[in-house]
C-alpha cells in the first residue's frame, strides 16, 4: 500500500511498439519493474505498451522517465544488470527535470564520464571549483574513481605535471616491514582501486610507462612527511584510516598549482580504538574555510548491486539504534 499524501497517477504510452523494447523493460517475469517498484515506492501496471504508475508525484514521474529510457535502451539491445542498477540508482537522486538525460563533465582521451546524480554532480564541481575537496560516504558511490577520472582530466590538459595517489596501507599504523616484496610489491594491493581506475582510463602500457617516469607516483601515507607537492593532482584514498596528525601532515603538503581530493568513509575506520579519525577531525575543523570543499554521500549515491545500498541502510540502522542506546 502507498502511504504518500500528494498521490499521482500517470498514463503514458511506449512508442514506437517493439516487442524487444518491452521484452528488456521488464525483464525476466517481470523482475526490473518489481525494483523499480520498490525502490521508488510506486505502483506500475503495463497493459500491451500502454503504462499506468500511482505514487508519490515526484516518484511517479522519476518512474515515468526511468522507463521511458528503459524501453529505449532495450528496443535497441540487451539491458546489463550493471547498466540497469545505475540507471536505477541515478533515477533515485536526480529530478524528473533532469532525468534522463545524463551530464558529462569529465572527458578524457579515452572515454567520457557519466556523472550519475546531484551528489556526484557536485563532488565534480567542488574539484573542479576548489583546491581541496572532501568526499564522505559509503563504498560504491564513485568517490576514488571521479577523483582519478578528475586526476586524467587535468593531467591531459596540462594543468599539473603529474599524479600522486596516496593511502594508508594496511592498517593505520602503516605496518609495512612484515610484508613481502619491495615497496612496490607491499603498497601495490592499497592502491588497486585507484590503480584499476587509472589502467580503464589511460590504458595499461600508458601507465606502466607512467610511473617509470614517475608522472603517476604512488606512495603510502607515511612516506608524504616532509614534501611539498606542486603543479601535482593528489588523492588520498580512505581517509578515514589517518590519525588526527598524519592528516594534518598531509594536507600541509599542498603545494602551489595543486589539487587534493581526500576521500573516505567514516562508518569503516581501521583505526585502533583509542586513536580518533584524522578525516572526522578535519571535517569538524576546516569545514566553513574558503577553497576547500565536503561532498557527504549516502545510500542512495551507491552505483553498484541494489543489495549494496540495502546493507548501507542496514549498518546506518544498526548504528543509529546502537547511538541511541549508549545515550
Amino acid at each position: 500500500m502507498l502511504n504518500n499524501v500528494r498521490l499521482s497517477s500517470l498514463i503514458f504510452e511506449l512508442t514506437p511498439e517493439i516487442p524487444q523494447g518491452m521484452s528488456n523493460l521488464c525483464g525476466e517475469f517481470d523482475e526490473n519493474i518489481k525494483l523499480i517498484e520498490d525502490e521508488l515506492a510506486i505502483e506500475v501496471r503495463i497493459r500491451g505498451y500502454r503504462v499506468e504508475i500511482e505514487g508519490d508525484e515526484i516518484n511517479a514521474k522519476k518512474g515515468k522517465n526511468l522507463i521511458a529510457e528503459l524501453y529505449q535502451l532495450g528496443s535497441v539491445g540487451s539491458i546489463s544488470n550493471d547498466k540497469f542498477n545505475i540507471l536505477l540508482r541515478q533515477s533515485l537522486n536526480l529530478s524528473p527535470l533532469d532525468h534522463p538525460k545524463q551530464i558529462r563533465l569529465i572527458k578524457t582521451n579515452r572515454r567520457q564520464i557519466d556523472v550519475r546524480g546531484g551528489h556526484q554532480l557536485a563532488y565534480i564541481n567542488s574539484i573542479q571549483k576548489n583546491n581541496l575537496t572532501f568526499g564522505v560516504g559509503p563504498a560504491g558511490t564513485g568517490k576514488t574513481y571521479l577523483a582519478v577520472a578528475s586526476a586524467v582530466q587535468a593531467f591531459e590538459s596540462e594543468l599539473v605535471e603529474r599524479i600522486v595517489l596516496v593511502r594508508p596501507a594496511v592498517e593505520a599504523g602503516e605496518k609495512l616491514g612484515f610484508l613481502p616484496g619491495d615497496l612496490w610489491q607491499k603498497v601495490d594491493p592499497y592502491l588497486r582501486p585507484m590503480l584499476d581506475a587509472l589502467n580503464e582510463l589511460l590504458g595499461y602500457e600508458s601507465v606502466a610507462r607512467m610511473i617509470e617516469r614517475q608522472v603517476i607516483e604512488v606512495a603510502p601515507l607515511a612516506y608524504m612527511r616532509g614534501r611539498t607537492l606542486n603543479e601535482s593532482f593528489i588523492i588520498l584514498d580512505e581517509a578515514q584510516n589517518t590519525t588526527i596528525v598524519q592528516m594534518k601532515m598531509f594536507l600541509t603538503r599542498i603545494g602551489f598549482s595543486s589539487k587534493v581530493v581526500v576521500t573516505g568513509d567514516v562508518t569503516q575506520t581501521d583505526l585502533p580504538g583509542s586513536a580518533h579519525s584524522g578525516l572526522v577531525h578535519a571535517i569538524s575543523i576546516l569545514n566553513g574555510i574558503d577553497d576547500i570543499g565536503f561532498i557527504h554521500f549516502d545510500s542512495k549515491d551507491v552505483v553498484r548491486h541494489p543489495l549494496v545500498k540495502k546493507i548501507v541502510d542496514a549498518y546506518e540502522s544498526a548504528n543509529k539504534k546502537n547511538e541511541k542506546k549508549d545515550l
